[in-house]
């Protein structure tokens, strides 16, 4: 059975090797970045240590790890058989097949928003259009061991955008070629 096929449907489209590896990719683009926020939480970053931390803001910098990896994970969704036919262990719902546009039109926008996000933080990294949200005048790090690894650690990011791009085409057009396909079979 090809990679990403559904139980009991051969694909005439299988899902390509290298758009296994994008979905894969994707994860681990976004992994660093969330190991960096916790190891600022937990004092670990060598950045931050006199920050005086409000109630909500651990949870928040945490929660804000765990969703955007969460996120990156449901690209997997692209390349597997849970992308294109509904789970078994969904009540109600397993065994049919998820609609081209439910997956394509959130992982386009999530792409977008995404690539928009990563614009908008480099060009204020050059600009400054936002002042520094902390009370020392600095937004984070600017030099030292700790500054090469926030850059480190979020450089990876700047992939994650343009990668789901590409593999929601990759996943709209074999999606599409196998509807076409089967709609051309003769029925039996």
């Amino acid at each position: 059975m090809s990679v990403g096929a559904p139980a009991g449907r051969r694909p005439v489209e299988p899902v390509p090797r290298w758009a296994v590896r994008v979905a894969h990719a994707i994860p681990l683009c976004v992994l660093p970045s969330g190991l960096w926020r916790i190891a600022l939480v937990l004092g670990l970053a060598g950045y931050g240590a006199d920050h005086h931390w409000a109630v909500w803001e651990r949870p928040y910098v945490i929660g804000l790890s765990v969703v955007s990896e969460g996120l990156a994970l449901l690209a997997l969704g692209l390349v597997r058989p849970w992308g294109e036919v509904v789970p078994p262990w969904v009540p109600g719902l397993h065994g049919r097949r998820i609609p081209i546009p439910a997956a394509v039109i959130p992982a386009g926008l999530g792409a977008t928003l995404i690539m928009m996000f990563c614009a908008y933080a480099a060009l204020n990294q050059i600009f400054g259009f936002v002042e520094p949200m902390n009370e020392n005048g600095d937004a984070g790090p600017t030099s030292g061991p700790a500054a090469w690894a926030l850059w480190t650690t979020y450089a990876p990011l700047l992939a994650w955008g343009p990668l789901l791009a590409i593999l929601t085409v990759a996943y709209y057009r074999r999606r599409r070629a196998n509807d076409a396909s089967a709609a051309a079979r003769p029925a039996g």
